[in-house]
Parts: C-alpha cells; sequence; structure tokens
C-alpha cells in the first residue's frame, strides 16, 4: 500500500505545519500557552490515520487520479492538496474527540500516555497550585477539545478553497457537518446505554448497542470519511451509494472489533489498561450478548461488577472468563466476518476506479484484524 504509507506522510507533514503555525500563535499571546501547544502535538504525533485513509482513497475511487500504481506525486495539483488538507481535518476532529471521550468515560490512558485530563491534573498537583487538580486537568481538556474543533474547521477550510468545483467543496461540507452531528449523538447515546439500561426492556438492548455502534463509531470512522472523500471528486449518487454500501458494515465491523480489544486487548498494544471497557460499563454488543448468555447467578454478579472504576485484576479476570464462556466472543467474531463480507462484495462491480478498489479490501482486512 505505497500509496496510503505515502498518504499517511503527507498527513502528518501537514498537521505538523498548521501546528506549529498555531503554536507559535498562542505563545504570542502568553508563554504560558506552550502547554497547550505541547499537547495538541503530543496528541497528534503518529497514530493508524484510518479516517485520512479511508477519505484519500473515497477520493481516488472516484477522482481515477493519476494512474492505477498508487503513487503520490508532490505536485500532482490542488486535487491531492484538497484532499491532504481535509483528511487532516479529519484526524485533528479525532483527536479533539479522544479528549473529550476521555473525560467522559475519566480514562486515565490514551495510546500509552496519560489523557490530556489526567496530564493536566498531574501538573497541578506539581505546580502546588490552589483547588482541584481534577477540576483543572478537565477544564484545561475540554479547552483543547474545543481548540482542536476550531482548527479542524480550519483545516477542512482549507482543502475545500483548493478545489476547482465550488459544488465538491459544499457537498464535502455537508458530509462533514453530517458527520459531526452523528457522533456526537452517538457519543451521547453511548453514556446514556451505560447508565440508564436497567430501564430498557431487556429485548431492547441488542439493537439500542447497535445503534450506538453505527451513529458513535461506524458512519465516523468509515462511512463519513470515505463519503467526504469521493465528494472532494464531485462524485455521482451512484459512486456515494457504492462507498456507503461498503463504509457502514466495515464500520461495524471495526467498531466490534474495538469492543473486544476493549476487553481483551493486550495494555502493551493498545495503551489502555486491560479490561478498560468492563471498568467504565460499556454496554457493547459484545456486553449484551454476554449478557443474554449467562445464567441468572452470574448474570446478577456480572452487572454488579460491570462499571466499577474500582476493579481489581482478579474481577477484570472473572469478568472477561464470563464474556469469553458465554460464547459471545465467537459471537462477535462471527458478526465481524459477516460484515466484513458483505462490506467487501458491495465493492464488485461498484464504479469505482479498481486500484482503489483494491486497497479498500485491503484497509477492511486490516481494520478488522488489528490488535490497537
Amino acid at each position: 500500500m505505497a500509496g496510503s504509507t505515502r498518504l499517511v506522510d503527507l498527513v502528518q507533514s501537514r498537521l505538523d505545519e498548521f501546528l506549529a503555525v498555531r503554536g507559535a500563535g498562542l505563545v504570542q499571546i502568553s508563554p504560558d500557552l506552550a502547554v497547550i501547544d505541547d499537547a495538541a502535538r503530543s496528541l497528534l504525533a503518529g497514530g493508524k490515520r484510518f479516517r485520512a485513509l479511508f477519505c484519500y482513497w473515497g477520493w481516488r475511487s472516484v477522482s481515477g487520479f493519476a494512474s492505477e500504481h498508487d503513487q503520490l506525486d508532490d505536485g500532482d495539483g490542488p486535487g491531492l492538496d484538497a484532499v491532504i488538507s481535509v483528511a487532516s481535518a479529519l484526524e485533528m476532529f479525532h483527536a479533539a474527540a479522544l479528549v473529550h471521550d476521555d473525560i467522559m468515560d475519566n480514562s486515565d490512558l490514551r495510546r500509552g500516555k496519560p489523557s490530556v485530563h489526567k496530564r493536566f491534573e498531574a501538573w497541578h498537583g506539581q505546580q502546588s497550585w490552589s483547588g482541584s487538580a481534577p477540576q483543572y486537568g478537565e477544564a484545561t481538556a475540554l479547552l483543547i477539545g474545543d481548540l482542536l474543533l476550531a482548527w479542524s474547521d480550519e483545516l477542512f477550510d482549507a482543502g475545500t478553497r483548493a478545489l476547482r468545483h465550488p459544488k465538491a467543496a459544499i457537498a464535502a461540507r455537508d458530509e462533514f457537518a453530517t458527520m459531526r452531528t452523528e457522533v456526537t449523538v452517538g457519543q451521547y447515546l453511548d453514556m446514556l446505554e451505560e447508565t440508564s439500561w436497567r430501564s430498557r426492556p431487556e429485548t431492547e438492548l441488542l439493537s439500542r448497542a447497535h445503534r450506538v455502534i453505527v451513529y458513535k463509531s461506524a458512519k465516523y470512522s468509515v462511512e463519513a470519511p470515505l463519503a467526504i472523500g469521493a465528494s472532494l471528486a464531485d462524485a455521482s449518487l451512484p459512486q456515494l451509494a457504492a462507498l456507503r454500501a461498503f463504509g457502514l458494515p466495515l464500520g461495524v465491523a471495526f467498531q466490534l472489533r474495538d469492543d473486544l480489544l476493549g476487553v481483551f486487548g493486550d495494555p502493551a498494544v493498545t495503551g489502555k489498561p486491560a479490561g478498560d471497557d468492563l471498568r467504565e460499563g460499556k454496554r457493547t454488543v459484545l456486553v449484551t450478548l454476554a449478557r443474554q448468555k449467562l445464567p441468572g447467578g452470574s448474570g446478577r454478579l456480572f452487572d454488579e461488577l460491570l462499571g466499577d472504576d474500582d476493579l481489581d485484576e482478579q474481577q477484570i479476570r472473572m469478568l472477561q472468563n464470563a464474556v469469553r464462556d458465554s460464547g459471545a466472543v465467537e459471537q462477535v467474531e462471527k458478526i465481524i466476518a459477516h460484515n466484513v463480507s458483505v462490506a467487501t462484495a458491495a465493492l464488485t462491480d461498484a464504479p469505482l476506479t479498481r486500484s482503489a478498489r483494491d486497497q479498500l479490501s485491503e484497509l477492511a482486512d486490516a481494520v478488522t484484524r488489528r490488535e490497537s
């Protein structure tokens, strides 16, 4: 995937350039803002860049850009420059969402490092300042997340200004706006399920967990970046329909893999504590399926422990074993495989470039077989 590797490098370079300019502006306002600059740079250094990649291949699938050899050239023109800025905007938006998500989930770690609110909470304590260190950390992280949201808009607009066709810019902006609304309300639905599940009929819990997957992650992680990229190339309705038919089921599979990693992932690889989703009380499809299969006493104990921030390693292992023994893991693996199959089948004879279809098939494998 030579083109994909090059795209990741170009996106990182665009982010670095943007942050260098904005960081210098912050320090001009006050030297005290250097810590904000440092936090933003740290958060946006590296990563898998899946959203940027789906944006790029959505664009390439429609534009038929260059040739079928998946090569990028720095002199490839305004279309490429636009997609790099827009793909970078998606990564900036993702960083903002992670900052806010970590506050809501009270997560201590992100990619093996202290989450932003924990970073500033610790700094407050080190300085022996007055007031509440946790409150200072959360408030600062909230502002940093908001700042990254604003910067993502700037990057997105910089990209669409490079387009030759105003209609394409409007279509891409509309897709971006829809994505932001969907992921925000999806995040609310996720929190709602964690707190209100006892008041819901058992028969509704699985469909409600699936709805969270669709709006919090599936559309935002795969479908929307594909549609945004394709819109930059002035995609036709059949082309957009083909990409959505591929992107939504793949996005569901992507999040189901994430849910498995949230329970069973290796902390050395995921950068988060083992069983993090169990401590947070995530009411995922995996957890919902496990609860359906657990016998009465085991199910009640499972519900009692799930969502306890103070779970020790032995209790985490007990919950992991309960999920595994229920057969829910095997069932989720089958659902993942089914969704990947549906997604890749949608590419067959789709009105998209052959090279992009091949690369999207490879990406489908990468995002659903990952270990972090």
